[in-house]
């Protein structure tokens, strides 16, 4: 069990340091806004095990995107972005749920549970974070029609990169 805990800590710090030391530097949009924002670490987030407590799901979903915020100068955007797909995250695994149900002791990824399953999760997930984190950026709907511009090309681009990596990781032996 510790071997887990070693391996899911070194995944986390490991998207962290791939977020803010690269893909924060990557600016995909003219010089007055940026359209595209590349955002993969929340898939820590979501292919943490199955069984863990909601409880320490949203206390490492804050923990994470507060740390995301300290180096993006963005007080609590992340945070409060992480949170809230985080408190979707068990409705959106009942709602995907097998008719066997989850095995135990699995985490919710391309490796575990298929390509197809993944894609679905992962992409309604991905759609709340970035419509909660486009919302809190500019906390107005004033501007309702880029937020779900930027949350659309976000999930496409951030999504696509996703999966190429869980592609990637699920040749584990």
């Amino acid at each position: 069990m510790s071997n887990l805990w070693i391996r899911e800590a070194v995944k986390i710090l490991l998207y962290i340091m791939l977020q803010v030391f690269v893909l924060k530097e990557i600016n995909l949009g003219d010089s007055r806004q940026q359209l595209i924002n590349i955002i993969v670490y929340p898939v820590v987030l979501l292919t943490l095990p199955i069984k863990l407590p909601q409880f320490f799901l949203l206390l490492l979903a804050f923990g994470i995107g507060i740390t995301i915020d300290m180096f993006y100068m963005s007080p609590g955007v992340h945070a409060g972005a992480c949170l809230w797909m985080v408190a979707f995250r068990p409705f959106i695994l009942r709602l995907l749920e097998p008719k066997n149900g989850y095995p135990t002791d699995i985490s919710p990824t391309i490796h575990d549970l298929g390509i197809v399953w993944f894609i679905q999760f992962a992409g309604i997930l991905l759609l709340v974070f970035f419509f909660s984190y486009f919302t809190l950026q500019v906390f107005t709907f004033v501007y309702a029609g880029e937020i779900i511009i930027k949350s659309i090309l976000g999930l496409l681009v951030s999504g696509i990169i996703i999966f190429l990596l869980q592609l990637f990781f699920s040749f584990r032996s």
